[in-house]
């Protein structure tokens, strides 16, 4: 079996490891609500990957990129973000002096996984690029960065929305403020900088993508 031939494996590889871990953690989540309120957007993700891979293979690096943001967010789904265990992180989180955005005491699982919302800004880059969307490398990150944005400024507008309608603890878990007043801002700064970095990697990778 020669290398490209396992390359295109990989694509199902990570589909089967992300649908066992799925399917794990929906047995039995912290709460049935949220856990639909967060799965939700991730299974349309996968419906689209699934519906357009006949037409449009993203390169692995881009499959790899955004399962291991799907795994982070189901993970955060089945606990709810607030109270996933991750004092290990929040401890290595708090050594970077970032206190304003990563402030000790509370659990940034989250503001973590806005960061790696950002992954989505590679398959932008890359998509726009090889389907000649834009013209150039400058173009296609920009693209990226202000889709990557547009999506961070409508979730934030998802989870207000849902929790006024939920109402309740539900509602307060699926939001996952923790009492920060400024926590949407701050989430959308960590999508935006997420996007920032990975647009980039999508740029100095583009080589790659000739060889899959």
């Amino acid at each position: 079996m020669n290398t490209k031939t396992q390359s295109h494996k990989i694509p199902f590889i990570l589909l089967a490891i992300y649908t066992i871990l799925f399917i794990t953690l929906a047995i039995d989540p912290y709460s049935r609500a949220v856990w639909w309120a967060e799965s939700i957007p991730v299974l349309i993700v996968v419906g689209i990957l699934l519906l357009t891979y006949s037409n449009f293979k993203f390169s692995n690096l881009s499959y790899f990129l955004m399962v291991v943001f799907l795994c982070y967010h189901t993970i955060g789904g089945y606990f709810t973000f607030a109270l996933v265990p991750f004092d290990w992180g929040n401890n290595a989180l708090s050594q970077l002096g970032f206190d304003f955005i990563l402030p000790e005491g509370r659990n940034n699982f989250d503001r973590l996984g806005h960061f790696l919302v950002g992954v989505f800004a590679y398959p932008a880059v890359e998509i726009s690029l090889r389907k000649q969307w834009v013209s150039n490398g400058f173009m296609a990150w920009v693209f990226g960065v202000f889709a990557l944005g547009f999506w961070a400024a409508s979730y934030e507008i998802i989870e207000m929305a849902y929790a006024v309608t939920e109402g309740g603890e539900s509602g307060v878990a699926f939001l996952g403020s923790q009492g920060d007043i400024w926590d949407a801002q701050k989430d959308m700064l960590m999508d935006i900088l997420g996007s920032c970095v990975f647009g980039l990697l999508a740029l100095f990778t583009q080589r790659h993508w000739r060889n899959q």
